[in-house]
């Protein structure tokens, strides 16, 4: 499969696909050997490790 640059797909048309490939070009995370499953690369992780706290904080407030 050769490496398109950029999204080929609209927003409005295929969400799902967009999300998908937003996701895989920012290079948040990457697929994993295992069907269904996807691994979060440093930067994704680090996106993840903010919203948790964030929640966390705010379900603690409550």
């Amino acid at each position: 499969m050769s490496k398109e640059v950029g999204i080929t797909v609209s927003k409005n048309e295929d969400f799902s696909e967009w999300y998908t490939q937003v996701i895989i070009k920012a290079e948040l995370a990457d697929y994993a050997p295992v069907k269904g499953l996807i691994v979060l690369r440093p930067d994704g992780y680090s996106i993840w490790e903010s919203i948790k706290e964030s929640l966390d904080k705010k379900l603690k407030e409550t």
